[in-house]
């Protein structure tokens, strides 16, 4: 009976221990998230880079692997990586020597043709033949190739510093104009309705890189609003994209992974019109990370100052290493007029494409006609 009752007890620690072995396995996965590990400027030529990466997670994570940890190392342009850690797991690596941070890897969201003439950069101004040799590396959402902002009529091949890539030319082609295009997801997650290329399916990457850098387009408008010439800053400067947003967000570890191949490529100019909702203090900020070393390499960053705006202490975009570029207002309103039965006009600000054809129609409260489809409710509308 005594015998029983000892293997019984034995069984029952046995299973304790296995239990709670488990247990703290599956706490110590859930709590683990994806931190950035920043190490500062580049490695020495010839150094092991991923090997020196992997020996660090070594030295924190013991005896785990390794290599499923690292989601992405940079070494073109600086030096650090990105790993699967718990908290206690980053604040041991954070203490090791040669890190200068760690930080979460976190979301960045996205900051929103006239705008030359309104600040005054006539089109008739003479242009200088040397700007078809500034490249401008547009970190956004990617482009959309076949507009006709991006043709690349006229223009010479890239210039010979030019060493970056165009990825994927399967679904996106290079020419000219768009002369290098990547694209960057470090968790490997995407949407239903992402297109997995730098081709952009949103459309924010496509309007900033025209607006920077977009040729002549005559006679554009929105169904017929607003015509007139559209144009980039620099018309004849090439552009490199840089795929770094989703539909999820802007990742911190993908920032980095744009910098990183942007420096090393050639880029004369960074275009990033991302930013976080709050401040950051630089050395878990991405944006100044990255702009820093691009400053270090005579690369400018162009940010946008954020859209929280006009309220104080509302920008997010401020390292004094970079050019930040504010929001402002326009020099023109788009007009539409409501004529009623007493032949009355009274005149409002709306975009207003369609044609009544002459036909009356009875006015409505607009509480009453609410857009389901746009999540608009009664009280909403």
């Amino acid at each position: 009976m005594d015998g029983q009752r000892s293997s019984l007890l034995h069984w029952l620690l046995i299973h304790g221990f296995l239990l709670a072995l488990l247990v703290t396995i599956g706490v110590s996965q859930s709590d683990k998230k994806s931190y950035v590990i920043y190490m500062g400027n580049p490695p020495k030529v010839g150094t092991a880079t991923a090997s020196l990466h992997n020996s660090m997670l070594q030295d924190v994570l013991g005896s785990e692997s390794t290599t499923k940890s690292v989601l992405c190392s940079y070494k073109r342009s600086f030096n650090g990586f990105v790993a699967e850690l718990t908290e206690e797991e980053a604040r041991k690596m954070a203490g090791m020597n040669g890190v200068v941070s760690v930080f979460p890897n976190e979301k960045r969201i996205l900051h929103t043709t006239r705008s030359w003439d309104f600040m005054g950069f006539s089109q008739q101004v003479q242009r200088a033949t040397s700007e078809s040799d500034v490249i401008i590396g547009v970190l956004d959402t990617g482009i959309w190739p076949e507009s006709q902002s991006f043709n690349d009529e006229g223009l010479s091949p890239p210039p010979d510093k030019w060493k970056g890539i165009c990825q994927d030319a399967n679904n996106i082609t290079c020419n000219n104009k768009i002369i290098g295009a990547r694209y960057y997801k470090s968790d490997g997650l995407f949407g239903s309705n992402e297109i997995i290329s730098p081709r952009d399916s949103e459309g924010h990457g496509t309007h900033t890189a025209s607006t920077a850098a977009g040729r002549l387009v005559n006679r554009a408008n929105l169904f017929g609003l607003g015509a007139g010439t559209a144009r980039g800053g620099v018309p004849s400067a090439r552009i490199a994209v840089y795929k770094i947003c989703w539909s999820d967000g802007c990742s911190d570890a993908d920032i980095l992974a744009a910098f990183d191949d942007a420096i090393a490529d050639g880029v004369d100019i960074i275009s990033l019109s991302v930013g976080s909702r709050t401040p950051r203090d630089y050395f878990s900020d991405s944006i100044a990370i990255g702009a820093f070393h691009a400053m270090r390499n005579g690369i400018l960053t162009v940010t946008s100052a954020g859209n929280q705006g006009p309220r104080r202490a509302t920008i997010t975009n401020f390292s004094p290493w970079t050019l930040s570029v504010a929001a402002s207002t326009i020099d023109r309103k788009f007009f539409t007029g409501v004529k009623l039965g007493n032949d009355v006009v009274y005149e409002g600000v709306s975009i207003n494409t369609f044609d009544l054809k002459n036909e009356t129609y009875p006015m409505i409260y607009g509480g009453d006609a609410p857009n389901p489809i746009g999540n608009y409710t009664s009280s909403s509308s």
